[in-house]
This record gives structure tokens, sequence and C-alpha cells, in this order.
């Protein structure tokens, strides 16, 4: 733990989600982050190029933000972060917080190593904005409650008659039944894991570590993209340390029983959940599209314990897997343009997600749209962006919210709006300049869909590629077959497009991103925010069709789509 003068510093007394003192300068934001593609694992520094710290380092600071949010990869970066020593002193958040908090809880599990994580209430949080220095200790009376009961099985689960792994998978969802005040844990029908993103040395050692104690998933586990092409990264020229690395993560998980799927989508595959049916998926977007599309029950599991889970089988019962916790606490009312096309769904989700940051809300006013299952892929995945929440209702559209009272959780809950002028204000943030050269069209983030790549050719048919210009989609191995199978891929193939499997956009390596390249453009909301910081290049966004003209006339639109500018 980094040391400091004390003597200019004020006590906080707090709320210990994991005990410790520390002590060091305030870095304030009312603005929560993600620390996946919002903080650099390996610097500290803030990357995120929408959030008030971008540019600031974290690093031996008491850092204060309301909370995590974005994707669950973020307990992988903070326990990357504290292994580098660039984390923070200690954390400060307004509400409970668990994708950050379990990043610690597996630091300490694993290695040893930790910092204190406090939550305050909200009036004592915002009074850190004009704090300089701070000294972090346990409120006296802050004595932690038991209150899970754990089953005789629960109990073998911790015993030395199982492997180490299970063991320690097991100590690791007890404790965060316990930050989450769970009665009792359940049983789990599958998993998709995360944690397979290569984020440091460290992510690979705990998954190497866990294979080696003969970790051996209990159900049947699904795996997020990868940071690498298994199969090509060579003719692809990615960095060979990093691609043997991130390979070998894959791997490491596989050894543990876990399917190489290799998506983030993995509502795309046959073995989606049914409704009403607790899983544990981790991955931001593959969380609110279960929860919300699919109707079956997860948390927004963090990196790491979604091994956990998948090792023991039992998970806390708590969040969405309780009636309560899915209900919606806000309603937002859309004002929905004529002519809408596909770029309307991320736009709005992204903007919706701010006005929810946490808090899960029920959409009005589109019960007239008939969304694809694409445009609902493309809504969540803005949505988890800019939310923590871990669904949302969409009146006349999602399976529980039929109407607005069985959707709500009380019948005067408060009312937001958006018009045309705030999804514009989100359409000019994405895209500052326009008509702007363009590099690279990125398409497939989250993973496109056998749909969508159907839909794409379509757009490309009789037309020829711009020669300075790369169009590449990332996909996953399933969609990727299909597409070869129904003839689509060598019809985009000889328009130009390219191809990477197992790894998304917020995963590649240089030089999929060519080195060279300057602007960047997408139709993925999600990539829109995260992409600046991921790849150090400007980002723009568009409708899938302007992607296309995009990659023919190697210009970015000149104009926003005619939907908003009505």
């Amino acid at each position: 733990m980094q040391s400091f003068d004390s003597s200019s510093s004020s006590t906080l007394n707090a709320e210990m989600l994991i005990d410790g003192k520390a002590e060091g300068p305030v870095l304030f934001a009312d603005t929560a982050l993600s620390f996946w593609g919002g903080v650099d694992p390996e610097t500290g520094i803030v990357i995120d190029q929408a959030h008030p710290l971008h540019g600031r380092s974290i690093a031996g600071a008491i850092l204060a933000i309301p909370g995590g949010r974005g994707s669950c990869t973020g307990s992988a970066v903070l326990m990357q972060l504290i292994a580098n020593g660039k984390a923070p002193a200690g954390l400060v958040f307004c509400q409970r917080e668990e994708i950050l908090t379990l990043g610690v809880i597996v630091a300490e599990e694993m290695y040893g190593l930790s910092i204190p994580v406090s939550v305050v209430e909200p009036e004592r949080f915002a009074a850190l904005a004009d704090t300089e220095r701070v000294r972090l200790v346990k409120e006296e009376d802050a004595s932690p409650v038991e209150t899970l009961h754990l089953t005789d099985h629960d109990r073998h689960l911790l015993s030395p008659e199982v492997p180490k792994a299970t063991q320690v998978a097991m100590r690791i969802v007890i404790r965060m039944a316990g930050l989450l005040n769970a009665e009792r844990l359940i049983d789990i029908r599958q998993v998709h894991v995360d944690g397979c993103i290569y984020t440091g040395p460290v992510s690979l050692d705990f998954a190497e570590k866990l294979a080696a104690w003969g970790g051996r998933v209990a159900v049947p586990t699904s795996l997020n993209a990868i940071s690498v092409d298994q199969q090509r990264w060579r003719e692809q020229g990615t960095d060979p340390t990093l691609s043997k690395a991130a390979s070998a993560l894959g791997d490491a998980y596989v050894r543990m029983g876990a399917t190489p799927t290799f998506t983030c989508a993995p509502y795309q595959l046959e073995s989606r959940p049914a409704e009403g049916e607790d899983i544990a998926w981790a991955e931001s977007n593959a969380v609110v599209y279960a929860n919300s599309v699919l109707g079956a029950r997860t948390m927004k599991y963090p990196d790491f314990l979604d091994i956990c889970i998948a090792l023991t089988g039992r998970a806390p019962l708590a969040g969405c897997h309780l009636d309560e916790n899915r209900k919606a606490g806000l309603v937002i009312d859309v004002h929905c343009p004529d002519g809408i096309d596909d770029s309307f769904w991320p736009l709005l989700g992204y903007r919706i997600g701010t006005l929810a940051p946490n808090i899960v809300p029920a959409i009005a006013g589109l019960e007239a749209t008939t969304p694809t299952a694409d445009d609902l892929k493309a809504f969540g995945a803005a949505f988890a962006t800019t939310s923590a929440a871990p669904m949302f209702h969409i009146v006349g559209v999602t399976p529980e919210a039929p109407t607005l009272g069985e959707a709500a959780s009380r019948p005067d809950l408060p009312h937001l709006s958006v018009t045309a002028s705030d999804l514009s204000a989100v359409w000019n943030g994405f895209n500052p300049t326009l008509g702007d050269t363009v590099d690279l069209v990125a398409l497939g983030n989250p993973h496109f869909s056998f749909e969508e790549c159907k839909a794409l050719a379509a757009l490309c048919r009789g037309r020829v590629k711009h020669p300075d210009v790369a169009l590449t989609l990332t996909v996953s191995r399933s969609t990727y077959d299909r597409i070869v199978e129904a003839g689509i891929y060598a019809e985009l193939e000889a328009f130009g497009a390219t191809f990477v499997r197992d790894a998304c956009w917020c995963t590649v390596m240089q030089p999929i991103v060519p080195p060279a390249a300057r602007l960047i453009l997408t139709n993925s909301g999600k990539y829109a925010h995260y992409g600046p910081g991921l790849s150090g290049k400007q980002v723009r966004f568009a409708a899938l069709s302007a992607c296309v003209e995009a990659a023919v006339s190697g210009r970015s639109p000149a104009a926003p789509p005619r939907w908003l500018a009505h």
C-alpha cells in the first residue's frame, strides 16, 4: 500500500465491502466508470474519452466514483492493476458494486493482494468532490451480518474431498453471496464465461492455476470472444507474444470443460436459455439480452466469478434471479421519429443507459415498432455501455413487459423522456465531424449474426469496395460456418470483406486495426464508445447501409440519417 503524509487528510468512516485502510489524494467523478475499455491495465490511466477523468491516473489515489458500469471484464482489469502496482489506494462508491469488488476478492483469494473497497451514502459521497485527501477507515458499527445458509452439498464443495480449484471457486462464490446479502445459493443451468478475455498475465495465470488445480465445469459452459482468432492469428500478423497468451487463456478454459464457442453473443447459439431459467452469464451485452429479451435470469456476473460458478454449479440467490429485482423502477417515454433505420436502436440504448445508470427502466412509446433480434442486440449492447443495470423492459416488445403495469415495480414510477433531439445529441457526440476519410469499417460488436451477414451481402451486391478502405467483420465460429455453407461468405469476400473469428472489436489487435488507420466507422454504439480508447483511433458511427456507402466511397456520412434530420 502506498503511504502518504496524513497531516492534511480528513477521515472518511465508511462501510467496507473489502476491509482495509487507505489514505491518499481523492480522485472524484460523479460518472460511473467501466474499467474495461476505460482504464489501461498496465498504466492506470483512464482511457475512456467520454469520461470526466480521461487522461488521469488512478494509481495510488482514493478513487471515488458512483460505481462501475459497462463491461464485466472490469474485475479482471482491476486485478491486473493491483498486480502491477497501478491500482487505486482505495475505492469509494455511493452504492454497492459487484464487478470491481469481485476483482479485489479474487486478488485476495489467489494472490494475497488487496485494496479496501467501501460504500458511503450519496450525500457523503458528493462531499468528496471538494475533498483533497482522505484517510479511509471502517465504520465502528458496520459489522457484517451473516445471512447465508449453506446446504450439505455447499459445504462439501468447500471440503478437501473436492479439487482445490472447486474449493477456491466456492470460497469466492460465498464471499460474493455475502456481499449481496444472499440468504442461500441456487443451482445454475448454464454459464457463459467472459473471463477468457486476455487482460494481462494475471488473467492467464488465474485460469491456468484453476486448470492445474483440477478445475472442471459442473454445468454446460460457453466461452466469450477472446482476444485472438485462434486458427488464423499468424496469417493475420497479430503480435505473437500476445496472441499466444490470449490463445493459451482460451485453451485453459477449454481444459476445464468449457465449449470453445468464443462469442460475445451467446444468445445466437442453439444452447441459448429458455425464459425463466437461472443462468450465470457474464459479458455485459449478453447479460442484458438474456434477462431482457430471452427472459432468462442472470445477474451481471463479473469476470472470474463466472468460472467459479461454472466449477461449482452454484450462485447467489440475488439480483435478477429474484422477481422483485426484475421490475422497472423508472419509466422512459420515447418519442419515436418516423422512418427510423437500424441506427435508431443503438442511439436509443446509449441514451437510455445514461438516464438509467443503475436502475431497470421500462421504455414506453415503442409499441408500434417491430425490432428484430439484431435491433435488440444493438440496443442492449449500447444500453449496457452506459448503464450498470442488468436489464430493461420495452413495453409491448420484451417478454416481461406486455403492459407497463406488468413491468413496473409500482404504479407511480417517475417518468423521463427521450426525443429526437436527445438522439441527435448522441449521434453528434459519436460524429463530431462529418465526411471524413474512412480507413476501416468495423462491424460485429457484438458479433455479427447470420441475418446481419445476409443483409450486408445484399447491400454490397453489385458494388465495388474502395481500395483504401478495409471492411472487417467479427463473427463467432458457428456463424462463420453458417455463412460459408450459405454462400454468403464467398459473396462478401468477393466484395473485399475480411473476417475475424473468436475475437470481437473490443479485443482485436493490430494489424486487424491497421496501425496507419486514422478513422474507423462502425454501426455499433458500444464500439463507438469504447473504440477510441481501445484503438487509439477516431471512431464514427452510422447505420449499416451508411457503413457500406463509406466502404464504397471512402468517406464517412456527410449528414445525420434522414429520420434524425426531420
